[in-house]
Parts: structure tokens; sequence; C-alpha cells
């Protein structure tokens, strides 16, 4: 089989003749099958004498039936010019070019694509088409399809995200300033904040933001952004700037470009403001003085405030012995109370005389009632609690005779407190002890039928009146 390469232009085999020698037809067809994923053999007609295949993938869209078929007759609609002109850039002899076919698939997928290009050869007019396999790159230019439309859809979310946010952040009347959290310096202030500290703004950028207040001002400011950087939100600090104007600045952290920055506010200690503060400071000291504990903690249970009573209560000689812990640490029984308390507080709001203890740090146990508000909707979401200690409170006196005891109506109360095995003795006893009074009732006081209705020995029912110090049991009455 001799190959016929006419254009110049391509970059031949220079001494073919030398170095192939005269190449047995089964070699021939062995190399251009190891060359090519799909080789076709086309006549003068365009119908295809032979063909292979070196996939298994290829092989199962059934293209055995090719075999004395058209050439154009196997490749979709708008892949048949394609065809043509490979045909006949072929039986003119010019140089190759890759040309991309579609053929139908069998199995019901995409169609399968195939790049070919053909060639003449020998003197009868038949033409080679070698191919190769494109569906790998088919995949591959899918997936980045998809990847930059999914870039464009994000950055397009992005972008009207910041949209919005320059939109809020310009048009806020509050004072506002993004500083960096590592060295205070001021990287963004809003038109209300250029107005309040009376500096452009492109001076105010890249300077430290505690430079724009007084001494006193720069050192509370300080302290209050070391509170928010633990904590996550600090606020309520009234400092004077320098330019001789009284605020109150508040600041929360964020984290942006794997770099830890403050967004800060600024308010104008008006007289509105003053009294508002006022207000809140005399609400504070209340609280503080208050004769019931009082405990607020963020939504994961752990506690930002406490008073003195709650402090009492849990023998503690420090508010900070307590920021940051678990409440469960001195509430009820360990995962149990304080988880049904909390869960009552987020389905209901607020929950109220809600019974448990409160452990001391050095044993002591206190029995209390809690109260309980949850705030999810605030600037720092939070619940609060307030807890009476109900240790002291005197036993209500017996509103009738025939009332249960105490130890029964409050059995409940008693679970976590009393071991299970003391609580049943007790309910025991005072079943018991009923029965015997409703039986001697029955009866006139006559203890020999009550025991007979009780189903004891005389011997039995006098020990248990004695035991319950029921009646008079002197030596006569056992007679």
């Amino acid at each position: 089989m001799t190959f016929l390469f006419l254009n110049k232009a391509m970059n031949q085999f220079k001494a073919p003749q030398d170095s192939l020698g005269d190449i047995d037809p089964r070699l021939a067809a062995t190399l251009i099958a190891a060359a090519s994923d799909v080789a076709l053999v086309v006549d003068s007609e365009g119908v295809i004498r032979d063909f292979s295949v070196s996939s298994d993938d290829l092989s199962q869209e059934g293209w055995s039936g090719w075999l004395g078929k058209p050439w154009i007759e196997t490749v979709t609609v708008e892949s048949r010019p394609k065809v043509q002109e490979l045909l006949r850039d072929a039986a003119a002899n010019t140089a190759p070019r890759w040309r991309q076919v579609n053929h139908p698939s069998r199995q019901g997928a995409a169609d399968v694509p195939i790049r070919y290009s053909a060639v003449k050869v020998g003197k009868d007019g038949h033409v080679v088409a070698v191919g190769r396999d494109l569906r790998a790159v088919a995949v591959l230019q899918q997936r980045l399809v998809e990847a930059q439309q999914s870039m464009e859809r994000e950055y397009a979310r992005l972008r009207q995200a910041e949209t919005r946010y320059r939109l809020l952040f310009r048009v806020a009347s509050e004072a506002v300033v993004i500083i960096e959290a590592a060295g205070n310096k001021i990287i963004e202030a809003n038109p209300a904040s250029v107005k309040l500290l009376d500096k452009p703004a492109a001076k105010l950028v890249g300077r430290n933001f505690t430079d724009e207040f007084d001494l006193d001002g720069a050192a509370a400011v300080q302290t209050m952004l070391t509170e928010a950087r633990s904590g996550g939100h600090a606020g309520g600090v009234q400092a004077g700037l320098a330019v001789g104007a009284q605020v109150t600045v508040s600041a929360s952290i964020f984290r942006q470009d794997n770099a830890s920055h403050f967004l800060v506010r600024l308010s104008p200690a008006g007289q509105n403001m003053g009294g508002a503060i006022n207000g809140a400071a005399k609400v504070m000291k209340v609280v503080a003085a208050l004769p019931d504990g009082f405990v607020v903690t963020d939504p994961e249970r752990r506690i930002l405030t406490t008073n003195e009573a709650f402090l009492d209560l849990a023998q503690l000689a420090s508010e900070e012995q307590t920021r940051g812990e678990l409440i469960d640490r001195w509430i009820g029984r360990p995962g149990v109370d304080v988880g049904v308390l909390v869960a009552n507080l987020r389905e209901h709001g607020s929950v109220r005389h809600f019974a448990t203890v409160v452990r001391g740090e050095y044993g002591g146990v206190e029995d209390v009632e809690i109260s309980g508000v949850s705030v999810l909707a605030a600037e720092q979401p939070c619940f609060g609690f307030t807890m009476r200690n109900v240790s002291r409170r005197l036993p209500v006196a017996p509103r009738s005779g025939r009332e249960l005891p105490r130890s029964v109506e409050q059995m409940t109360e008693l679970v976590g407190r009393v071991p299970l095995k003391d609580l049943v003795r007790e309910t025991t006893d005072v079943i018991e002890k009923l029965c015997i009074e409703a039986a001697l009732e029955l009866t006139g006081d006559n203890r020999a039928s009550a025991a007979d209705m009780l189903g004891l020995s005389r011997q039995s029912l006098y020990a248990k009146l004695r035991r319950h110090g029921l009646g008079d049991l002197g030596p006569e009455s056992e007679n």
C-alpha cells in the first residue's frame, strides 16, 4: 500500500521508500489502527469498505453495521457537509485537515464526536480516514463551561451584595468606621463618620482610630476594642473626640480575607442619647442589686454577665469566674435541666417558675425557681435568667385532713434531688398510712376488723400503727 502526500506544505518523510520500504498491507493496517481510535477505508463512491475501532466503548455503539454503507449516512445531519469536504480534499490530494464529525449514539446519550483526517491511498481512489475520540475533551470542555458559568453567577451575586453594602454604608445616618483589628488602622469610613470626625475620608483612611479621641477617650476605646476582640462584641463606651464632641462607641469583630476587622459605630452623646444611656445605667444598677440571682448567657449558654445574688448562690467570689463558662456548671443536673430550660426558651420565648437547684462551688445546693426570657432578635442574641431561692420558704399548712401529703403532691419535683430508692420508700409509706387510716375509719376504729380488711394479722397492723404514730397503742390496746 502506497501513501500519496502531494502537498509540499506538509512536513513529510524525506525518504519514505528507503526508511519504510514496501510495507505489508497487514502491517499498514496495524499501524493505522494503533495510531487512531477509529479508522475507515472508504472507496471512491464514499462507501465504507473496512474499519477498525480501538475502544470497547466505541465498539458498543453498534458501528459494525457501517460496512457497505455510505460514510455520509453514519453521521448526524450537520456533519454531512464536513464528510463531503473530507472526501473531496482527499480525492484532490490536498493537505489533510482535521474536522470534527458527530456520530449518533446508539445508547441514547449525546452524539459521539470524532475528529477525522482523510488521506487518499493507492490508485483505485480509496481513502483512509483516521479518527480520534473527542468525548473526553468534550466532557472537560463542558466542565469548563459549567465552572465558568458558576463563577460568573457567584461573581454577580458578590457584586450585587457589595453594591447593597456600599449603598447602605453611604446612606446610613449612623457613623460607621471599618478598622483593622491588628493595628487599629482605619480602612473605610462612611459619610456620617466623616462629618462626625470632621476630617475628609482621604485623611481618615490609614490613621490609627484611637488618634481621633482625646487621651481618656483613646484609653477607653482601646479597652473596648480589646473586649470586642475576645467576646465578639463590646459597646456603650463614652469617649471624647479630639475635635471636642462626646460620642458613644460600640464595636463588633468580623473576619474578611483571612484577617480580623472591627465594625465600629459612633453615636453622638446628645441629650436624648444621654437620657437613654442614663436609663440603661439605672436599670443595670437595679439588676445588680436584685436579691434574686440574675444571669445573661449567649445562645450557646456561656455566661456573659451575672449579679451579686447569683454569685452568692454559686459560692463564687467574683463575676470574672463565671464569664465564658457554661451555666450548666452551676444550674440543675448537668446536661438535663438547662437543656430542657433552653429548649423551652427557644420554642416559647419565656419560661416561668422552673424548679431546679443551684450547685455551689463548695458543695452547697439551693432550691431555686428560674424565670427566663429569650432575646434572639437583638444585635447580640442572648438568654436572661432570674433565680429565686425557695429553700427557706415555710411549708404550706394542710388544707384538710383528707388532702394528700406534700411529699406526694411534689413527688416529681424531688426527682434528681432525692435517690430513687428513698423516693419510692417515702411514697410507699405515705400510701400505707393512708390505707390504714381509711380502714380504721370504715370499721369505726375496730382494729381487728381493720386488720382483716387490709389482709394483715393484728400483730402486723399494730406494728405499722406504731411506725406511723396512729392511735393509742398502750398495752391494753393490744388485748
